[in-house]
Parts: structure tokens; C-alpha cells; sequence
């Protein structure tokens, strides 16, 4: 995030899209619900579906699943073409300005209607809210990303805030969600295939020898590969080992036929978890680790906020922090790591990740402190871009809107959408085992819209069986508005009925996202 999570209540209008906010990300939507209620915060949602936050909003635009850049280069065309946006931050803080416009204004709200179904009248209300507000925040999660051109998305939502001059200031900018708990903190820590620890990039020499010389050993100048692509290289035995932690692929990825023929091919497959995971079960060596209660460390949560995490109670079994079993493998495989501590660990990111200069145990008794934080008495940074941008000018980006990799036909004529629910989280490991939270949610639940299931011929609570191109799963009929007409909406925790059995592996061709939010797929009694 660009900026705090505190933030949404001093915005005066919220874009909420791409995000269950209610169900996914609780807290934050608390804020939003505060700040829309005392503040009187003007909320845009735009979203398929009716998710909860609709009945807080000014208004809903309602668009078909994929159809992103078209909406928000629409949202555009109005604020240019009724001279709303900020022109002398557009002159004095942004660059490619002409050319992002060109773009855009092939998007009239006539043409917008037609390819989203967005009502033009609407598009236009909400584009003069966001514009018209002195301070606009834009919320967005993985509806936003998880297609095979949500990068896209993300420029044209970057675009948009920097048009209304948005982008540096309190109460407005960019802001993702982030799903879990330490996303935010493993990227940060070079837990991606192109970066050192700090977005440091591996193929640039000066970095290579400063980790090099911290670290005494030689390192690659090659980036890796991104998990999704990791799939093929095993098919294509270019990789013959895996070493999977805190992650579930069996459940969570695209295509899961073919997640689990990789899987089964590898030479060597390694799972370190807190549980025996559906992935667990495939590993040749299985290493427990230790949960959050078990361990001291610091997690990095959605608003670039590092907090301290305290050990409550001693590992369990045979279970060990993360980093003690990495440490002990590399001194077994020749590399040996002396650190006694966590705290040793924090001390040396402190001294290789400018951002994370200032960031010391010592200093994180109680709130926490938001990167860039870079010496010691530097108090964080509540929101990034004040003075100017990392590049120096924002860069507006010409964004053209290009089909979903996959849509529906006569075979396959629904849409299928995934996601989360309020009482399970992410593949189910943890969430699963608790009774309560299982008699709530027990099964697998498939949202259909009252149309599709009259003319299928479809009840309440009948089980049908769910088909695509990949695979096909049961799963019991929720009969609802909630999800549009033509559309299905399946959550994804349920590892015995995996929903990506069914989803289309296609990847964004830059962030190499699979696109988890559009496929195709028909609709069977059982």
C-alpha cells in the first residue's frame, strides 16, 4: 500500500475494487465502514458481485468479470473530457500524459456500456465523485490481479489515481490488499525470483557484490524462475527438486491435474509446514515448523508496517522456527549461517535493505514502524511518493484492453470466478481443523444466480457437478443475486473438491499471475 490503512478515514471518497473486503481482509473493511459512517467517506465499489460493502456504497458499478481496463479507461474518458482531473499535478509530477489520453478517450461511456454493462450514466456519476473528492484512495486485491493481464489492471488503476493527483498525499494513493499475513515481508526479504532482499535486482554487479562480501559466498547473476513457471521447467526437466514452504499448491494453484503430475515427476520434493498438507503428503521429506505462537521474529503486514511476533509457547513435537531448520540445512550442505537469534537476522537486514535501515527489535516494542524507515531516527513512512516519485515523475501507461484468455461458449457457457469466504482462509490448513468454524462452512458451496438455475432446472442446496477444460468437481448450488447472471462463484479452501481442478493456468505475461478469476465452464445435474 501506498498508504496506511488509517488512511481511509481521512480519504473523502474509497474506489473499493476487486476485493471482498468484508470476508477477505475484515479489519481494513472495519476502517472503511468507520470512516464512511463518521466521516461521511463517499465508498465507489465496483465489483460482479454483491458483496457486503455494496450496502455502504454511493455507488456500485456492476461489470462483467475481466472487463477492468475498459471500465477504468472509461472512468478516465469522463474526468479529461469534463476537465476534472488535477492539471498542474498531471504537469508537475507525471510524465507520458498525451499519450495515456490518446488511449483512453477511444473509451466513451457508450462504448464502456457495451463491452461491460455498465450502465454510461453510472460510469459517469462515479467518475465525477472520484475526481471531485479532495482525497482518493483506491483499495484493490486479487479480482484485480488474478487474470492473464492484471498488471494491466494495476497500471490503469495507477493511472487513474495519478490523473486526479491522488498519488502522495494522505488520504489517498494505490493500495493493494495483501492476502496473507507476511506477503508483504517475504517480497521485501527477496523472496522473488529477480531480487535481493530490498527489490535489490540480482543482475545488477554492485548488488551482486555487496551480498557477495555480507554474505562470503559467490552468488548467481541469473534470475530464477516465478512458482508458476517452475511447473513447466519440471515437465521440461530443466528442475528436478522443490523445496515447498508454507505453501499449499495441491489446493491453491491453477489446473491442479497437472500441479500434481509435476509434482509426482520431481526427483526431490522437500515440504516444510505446520501442518501435513495436501502437498505435504506428496513430499519425500516432510521438515515441522513452527507456527507464529512459537516463534520470535517480525512480520511485515499490508501497510508496509514491520511488527514484532513474540514466542507465546515452545514448539510443539519436533517443530523448529523457519530459519533455524534453513540454517541448519545450509551448514549440512557447506554454508554454514551463525546466527544465535532472530534478532541477529533483523540486524543484518537492517544493515543490507536501506529501507529497513532504522528497523531494529529495539524499536518495535509497540506500533510497529512503516518501511522506508532508513537510520535510526528516521520515525517511518506513513505514505510514500510525498515529495516525488521513486523514478522521479509518475509514468502514465497506455493501456488497451484485451480479451480474458478464456470465455464462454456453447460447451462451456458459464463463467467461473474463485475466491474466499469469511470463515476459511486460503487452502484450508489451519482454518479446517477449527469445529466451529467447520459446522459454519463444511462443504464446498458453487453461487449461482436464480435465472441460471431455473433454466438448468437447478434447486437450493442440489449438488451439481461443475465442469471445465481441465477437470470437473461437485459441488452443493447456493441460489443467489449475489453473483451476476451467467456467472458461478466457488471458494477455493476445500482440498477434497478443489475448485482449480478447474481453473486456467494461463499466466500475466510480467507479474506471471495465473488467471483465477475467469474461465469457462458448464454446469451438470448430478
Amino acid at each position: 500500500m501506498t498508504n496506511s490503512i488509517a488512511d481511509f478515514k481521512k480519504a473523502d471518497v474509497i474506489l473499493l475494487t476487486g476485493s471482498n473486503s468484508t470476508e477477505n481482509y475484515p479489519v481494513i473493511a472495519l476502517n472503511m465502514k468507520k470512516a464512511i459512517i463518521e466521516n461521511k467517506t463517499k465508498l465507489i465499489v465496483v465489483d460482479p458481485r454483491e458483496i457486503e460493502m455494496v450496502k455502504y456504497a454511493e455507488i456500485w458499478l456492476r461489470p462483467k468479470p475481466g472487463t477492468d481496463v475498459v471500465w477504468l479507461n472509461g472512468m478516465m474518458y469522463v474526468i479529461i473530457e469534463e476537465n476534472l482531473y488535477d492539471a498542474s499535478y498531471v504537469a508537475e509530477r507525471t510524465e507520458n500524459f498525451m499519450a495515456m489520453k490518446e488511449t483512453v478517450m477511444k473509451y466513451n461511456p457508450e462504448f464502456v456500456e457495451r463491452l461491460t454493462g455498465i450502465p454510461s450514466e453510472d460510469l459517469k456519476k462515479a467518475a465525477r465523485i472520484y475526481a471531485q473528492a479532495q482525497k482518493g484512495s483506491i483499495a484493490y486485491a486479487m479480482g484485480i490481479t488474478q487474470h492473464a493481464f492484471g498488471t494491466d489492471n494495476v497500471k490503469s488503476i495507477a493511472n487513474l489515481a495519478m490523473l486526479c493527483g491522488n498519488v502522495g498525499i494522505e488520504g489517498g494513493g494505490v493500495n493493494p490488499l495483501r492476502g496473507q499475513n507476511n506477503v508483504q515481508g517475504a517480497c521485501d526479504m527477496g523472496a522473488l525470483p529477480n531480487v535481493f532482499p530490498g527489490y535489490q535486482s540480482v543482475s545488477e554487479q554492485k548488488n551482486v557484490k555487496k551480498f557477495e562480501e555480507a554474505w562470503g559466498i559467490k552468488l548467481s547473476t541469473k534470475p530464477g524462475l516465478a512458482v508458476t513457471d517452475m511447473w513447466a521447467a519440471v515437465l521440461n526437466e530443466e528442475l528436478k527438486g522443490m523445496y515447498i514452504m508454507g505453501e499449499n499448491p495441491v489446493v491453491s494453484d491453477p489446473n491442479l491435474k497437472h500441479v500434481k503430475a509435476t509434482l509426482k515427476k520431481l526427483d526431490f520434493l522437500v515440504v516444510q509446514d505446520i501442518f501435513m498438507t495436501e502437498t505435504a503428503k506428496l513430499a519425500h521429506v516432510v521438515l515441522p515448523a513452527a507456527s507464529f505462537a512459537e516463534k520470535d521474529g517480525t512480520f511485515t503486514n499490508t501497510e508496509r508496517r514491520v511488527q514484532r511476533v513474540r514466542q507465546g509457547i515452545e514448539p510443539i513435537g519436533d517443530s523448529r522456527p523457519d530459519w533455524e531448520i534453513i540454517c541448519s540445512l545450509s551448514e549440512k550442505m557447506g554454508t554454514p549461517m551463525n546466527y544465535n537469534h532472530s534478532e541477529e537476522i533483523m540486524e543484518e537486514i537492517a544493515s543490507l535493505v536501506p529501507s529497513y535501515g532504522g528497523i531494529h527489535y529495539e524499536r518495535l516494542k509497540n506500533h510497529g514502524l512503516q518501511w522506508p524507515c532508513p537510520s535510526w531516527e528516521h520515525p517511518g513512512t506513513p505514505y510514500l511518493h510525498n515529495a516525488e516519485f521513486t523514478r522521479g515523475k509518475g509514468l502514465f501507461q497506455s493501456v488497451e484492453f484485451i480479451l480474458p484468455n478464456e470465455l464462454p461458449n456453447k460447451e462451456y457457457p458459464f463463467l467461473l470466478s474463485t475466491g474466499r469466504e469469511l470463515y476459511h482462509y486460503n487452502s484450508g490448513t489451519m482454518t479446517r481443523k477449527v469445529k466451529g468454524l467447520h459446522a459454519i462452512s463444511p462443504e464446498v458451496i458453487a453461487e449461482i444466480h436464480p435465472s441460471d438455475a431455473e433454466k438448468k432446472g437447478i434447486e437450493n442446496k442440489n449438488i451439481v457437478k461443475i465442469v471445465s477444460r481441465r477437470g470437473e468437481i461437485k459441488a452443493r448450488v447456493s441460489i443467489t443475486k449475489r453473483s451476476p447472471e451467467g456467472t458461478v462463484f466457488i471458494p477455493f479452501h476445500f482440498g477434497e473438491m478443489a475448485v482449480n481442478l478447474l481453473t486456467n493456468d494461463a499466466l500475466d505475461p510480467v507479474a506471471r499471475i495465473p488467471e483465477f478469476k475467469v474461465c469457462a465452464v458448464r454446469i451438470e445435474q448430478v
